[in-house]
C-alpha cells in the first residue's frame, strides 16, 4: 500500500513538472505582436495663422471727471447743483458770500476816480512847469495802483463763483445751501461721460509691443457685447511695485451697459503669425533638456528637439525643429524607441 502511494505522488509531480515547463515556453504568437510594427496615429504639419494675445482687467473711467471745489473759503449763499443734470461749461453751480468784497470793490472805485482827476489836473499843471515831473509821477502811480487793487478785488470776487469747468453730467451734491466750505470740500463731482475711456494694466514686457491707436477689445458685466477701444497714451514708467505699464484707451461707441467705474475684461491682439507651426500638446515628449517630437521616417521613426513658443488650450507652436510638410507621432509615445517600427493606422 505504501509502495502505491509513493508511485502515485512521483507520477503527479513529474504532470504538474511537465505543465510548468509548457508554460514557461515563449509564445510564438506573442513574440511576433511584441516585435511587430506600433500601431500609431499621426500628423502632417501644416502652417496655421495665430494670434498672441494677452487678458488682463481694466475699469470704465469718464473721458473726463473733477472734483468740484471752492478756490476760497466762505458761506455759501447760493446752491445750483441739480443732481444727476447735464450742464454747460461755464454754467455757476454754486456762489459764496461776497458782499465784503463788493463794498470793498466800491471803495476802490470812488478812491480811483478822484486819484485820477489829480492826475489829470497835475498833467496840466506839468505842462505848464507848475509842479515837479517827481509830484506827476506820484499821482499817476496812485492811480495805477488803485486800479491794480480794483483788478485784484474782481478777481477774488470771481473765485466766489463755482462755475462749470466743461459741458458734463453732475454727481450727487455733498453739501447743503448755507453751508461754510473750504478748498477741502467737495461740493459734487462732474463728469464727461458722452465719451467714455478705459484704464488697465500689461506686464511691462508686452508694453514695447502696444502703441498708440492699437485697437483693443472689452467687455462688461451685464453685457453679451464685445467693445472696442483705441489706445490714447500709456504712462511713461513702469510702476516699480507691480511691474505693470498703465494704458489708457478711448471707447468707439458707448451704450447703457457702460458705466464709468465698471470693471472690464480686455484682450490685446499683440501680432498676428501668418506661418506658424502648431502641433498638439500630447506629441511633445518633456526630456532632461528640453522637449522633443517624434517624426515619421518611413516604417522608422526619429526623435528632434524643438524649440516652443506660445500655446492655447490643446496647441504648442514650434518655432525650430519642425518644417511644413513633417509627419509626427502623435500617439503610442510612452513605447516609442529610437529604433522603433510603426504603423501608421490613422493621419490627419
Amino acid at each position: 500500500m505504501r509502495k502505491s502511494f509513493l508511485v502515485i505522488a512521483s507520477l503527479a509531480t513529474l504532470v504538474c513538472s511537465c505543465e510548468s515547463k509548457q508554460d514557461n515556453k515563449p509564445n510564438a504568437g506573442g513574440l511576433q505582436q511584441r516585435s511587430g510594427p506600433l500601431p500609431v496615429e499621426a500628423m502632417v504639419v501644416q502652417p496655421t495663422r495665430i494670434s498672441e494675445s494677452v487678458e488682463v482687467t481694466g475699469t470704465v473711467l469718464p473721458y473726463e471727471s473733477t472734483d468740484i471745489r471752492p478756490e476760497i473759503s466762505g458761506r455759501l449763499t447760493g446752491l445750483y447743483i441739480q443732481e444727476g443734470s447735464a450742464v454747460q461749461k461755464g454754467v455757476l453751480l454754486a456762489k459764496l458770500f461776497d458782499a465784503d468784497l463788493q463794498a470793498q470793490l466800491r471803495k476802490l472805485q470812488v478812491q480811483l476816480q478822484i486819484a485820477q482827476k489829480t492826475e489829470e489836473r497835475q498833467r496840466e499843471l506839468l505842462r505848464i512847469n507848475g509842479i515837479s515831473q517827481q509830484d506827476y509821477d506820484l499821482s499817476l502811480l496812485a492811480v495805477n495802483n488803485l486800479q491794480a487793487d480794483i483788478q485784484l478785488t474782481k478777481v477774488n470776487i470771481g473765485r466766489t463763483e463755482i462755475r462749470a469747468p466743461y459741458a458734463g453730467t453732475i454727481g450727487l451734491r455733498q453739501v447743503s445751501p448755507g453751508a461754510y466750505v473750504s478748498p477741502a470740500n467737495i461740493l459734487a463731482t462732474i463728469s464727461q461721460i458722452s465719451d467714455l475711456r478705459i484704464e488697465f494694466s500689461i506686464p511691462e514686457k508686452y508694453g514695447s509691443e502696444v502703441s498708440t491707436g492699437m485697437e483693443v477689445r472689452f467687455s462688461v458685466e451685464g453685457s453679451s457685447e464685445l467693445y472696442s477701444a483705441r489706445v490714447s497714451a500709456k504712462e511713461s514708467r513702469v510702476e516699480e511695485s507691480t511691474r505693470n505699464q498703465v494704458i489708457r484707451a478711448i471707447i468707439a461707441d458707448v451704450d447703457k451697459y457702460l458705466v464709468p467705474g465698471s470693471f472690464a475684461k480686455v484682450r490685446i491682439i499683440l501680432g498676428q503669425n501668418e506661418d506658424a507651426i502648431m502641433i498638439p500638446t500630447q506629441a511633445i515628449i518633456p526630456v532632461a533638456r528640453g522637449k522633443e517630437i517624434v517624426v515619421l521616417q518611413g516604417t522608422g521613426v526619429e526623435f528632434r528637439s524643438i524649440t516652443t513658443g506660445i500655446r492655447d488650450s490643446a496647441r504648442v507652436q514650434v518655432l525650430e525643429g519642425l518644417a511644413k510638410g513633417d509627419t509626427i507621432i502623435t500617439t503610442g509615445l510612452m513605447f516609442m524607441r529610437k529604433d522603433s517600427k510603426v504603423k501608421v493606422t490613422r493621419i490627419q
